[in-house]
């Protein structure tokens, strides 16, 4: 008897836990400007739960059961994907100290730079500089 109860308050405390946290949580609903900018939240979600419970035999046919369940959620938005004129950024709201958010963070800023390296490179293909004279000798 204790598993079922056991399991029901686990089953309904995960249940709750999935009604309140989705992935529209996590990546939010784009939101769209008057300007065609598109602004996507992006949030931090943490969340725990315990349970517990235990029979007790008592001096009636009848068992008893003690238990109790619980959960905690947190969630902090940590950061906006702007989406403008082509360009895609990523704005922190808060300063990071996590050096793989920061890594997260700079991959749009390189990959533009390396785009515009490329672009550049085929541009002056046909065309001779310095560098090339001196490679040239």
């Amino acid at each position: 008897m204790m598993e079922t109860n056991v399991s029901g308050m686990m089953g309904t405390t995960m249940d709750k836990i999935r009604g309140m946290v989705d992935a529209n949580t996590i990546v939010g609903n784009p939101i769209n400007t008057l300007d065609g900018t598109t602004i996507i939240p992006v949030s931090k979600v943490t969340y725990g739960f315990g349970s517990g419970g235990s029979d007790f035999n008592g001096k009636s046919e009848k068992q008893n059961f003690g238990g109790g369940a619980g959960a905690g959620v947190s969630i902090v938005p940590i950061a906006f994907i702007v989406v403008s004129n082509g360009e895609t950024k990523i704005m922190p709201i808060t300063t990071s100290t996590n050096t793989a958010e920061k890594a997260i963070a700079l991959i749009p800023d390189i990959v533009d730079k390396i785009a515009g390296y490329i672009k550049d490179a085929v541009n002056s293909k046909n065309e001779k500089g310095p560098a090339d004279e001196i490679i040239e000798e």
